[in-house]
């Protein structure tokens, strides 16, 4: 169950959203306090399973050797084989075209490495580094938990977003979203709870309400 204040500030940011027409996707926006996030390790980098999904399709591309490749068919959006993966690494177009196109990315850990040396140029920059997979594995649960996650980053920047469903979604699912995100966030930050200043939430396009 979703606390009682996030709860009412969800109802009122969706109350408020005019009707477009287009989902409009509603998000969270964090800022810090008393930290200094000049220093590496002060800032955040996690990737949050929401209970209740992102409210929209979250693509996901499987790269790796013929037996993952056979797995992730039936579950993935895409599956790219070792020898595929070089003629898109040769092809700058074609490779941004790929990066731009999948939301989270799982590669076969041996072939990490060739993954980072030929792709980590359009990749690492847009934060979409595979996430490495044991051979044997089956990707399907993997997967699936992707669909659902959200990728939380600060940076150097205290004030920061995260998706947390669309407007479509009932407010207490979008609240229990921004409940579990809030819940590991406090549990990464040196001082918990004493390191957020406020928490808002809007629709992309409507008035901003206080969460925290």
């Amino acid at each position: 169950m979703a606390e009682k204040q996030t709860l009412i500030a969800v109802k009122k940011a969706l109350e408020s959203a005019k009707k477009r027409n287009f989902k409009e996707t509603v998000d969270i926006a964090i800022n810090l306090k008393d930290i200094d996030l000049s220093v590496p390790k002060n800032r955040i980098t996690d990737d949050v399973i929401l209970p209740h999904g992102r409210g929209r399709p979250v693509k996901v591309c499987v790269i790796g050797g013929s037996e993952l490749v056979q797995k992730a068919k039936a579950s993935a959006d895409r599956v790219i084989t070792a020898d595929e993966l070089g003629k898109i690494a040769d092809d700058k177009k074609l490779a941004k075209k790929m990066a731009g196109e999948f939301d989270y990315f799982i590669a076969e850990a041996s072939l990490m490495p060739v993954v980072g040396k030929r792709l980590g140029i359009v990749l690492a920059p847009r934060g979409k580094m595979p996430k490495p997979i044991q051979p044997g594995a089956d990707p399907r649960p993997v997967i699936e938990n992707l669909r659902k996650t959200v990728s939380v980053k600060s940076k150097d920047r205290k004030t920061f977003h995260a998706p947390v469903g669309t407007i479509e979604m009932p407010p207490e699912q979008i609240a229990e979203n921004i409940d579990i995100i809030l819940k590991k966030l406090t549990g990464k930050l040196e001082r918990g709870a004493m390191n957020i200043g406020s928490v808002w939430v809007k629709t992309t396009m409507g008035p901003a309400e206080r969460v925290l």
